[in-house]
């Protein structure tokens, strides 16, 4: 899909709000960064580097001026991908991709997964991601792989669910029996299931 595409299926399907625990979890956020919308469209949040560098600047996870290339885009992409085949391992209770695993461990030692100590007389003392571009990129992939190893392990990965109304992609953190990402995707669901039992045929 072209980027022309995707910004079109974003623009005619606006784009539902942060799954349930993606504030909470920024990696769930990041895993959820490219989703399937209903009439075949798709939205990528990571799909073009200023794109990409939109997504990091509003997550404190790059400076808005950090430039972006497409090698940058595509490793943010991949690592995306890799946490996503992890979280769906854990949902079908079986052992995780080893290339997942190897994935995020490599992102995990690329970078401290925390900002720097900085100094200068304008601003003094203050924390900030080292500023070439490959530097910045590596502290988000590794604070990215970080959340996802701590959200992976903690007990709320048993909250741990898929969004239950096709053909929405989004993982989030299931509250009571909600199996559902959005509003949206719910009433959705609900209607989906309406339809179903007016068209069930009745038995003879």
């Amino acid at each position: 899909m072209t980027a022309e595409t995707e910004s079109a299926a974003g623009a005619a399907a606006p784009a539902p709000p942060p799954a349930p625990g993606a504030e909470q979890y920024p990696a769930l956020d990041f895993a959820n960064s490219a989703i399937a919308l209903p009439g075949g469209q798709f939205t990528d949040f990571l799909g073009t580097p200023e794109a990409a560098n939109q997504w990091l600047t509003d997550r404190d996870l790059a400076p808005a001026d950090a430039g972006l290339q497409e090698m940058c885009t595509a490793q943010l992409r991949t690592l995306r991908e890799q946490i996503r085949s992890l979280l769906a391992a854990r949902l079908d209770n079986c052992p995780p991709p080893p290339t997942a695993l190897a994935a995020v461990n490599e992102a995990l030692t690329r970078a401290p997964a925390v900002s720097l100590l900085h100094w200068d007389p304008a601003r003094g003392l203050h924390r900030a991601a080292s500023h070439p571009t490959t530097q910045i990129v590596e502290h988000a992939l590794a604070t990215l792989a970080a959340d996802a190893a701590t959200l992976l392990t903690a007990p709320d990965a048993t909250r741990l669910t898929a969004c239950g109304s096709p053909p929405c992609n989004r993982y989030l953190l299931r509250h009571g029996r909600r199996h559902w990402c959005s509003t949206r995707c719910g009433d959705r669901a609900r209607a989906a299931r309406a339809y179903a039992r007016r068209t069930q045929p009745k038995p003879a």
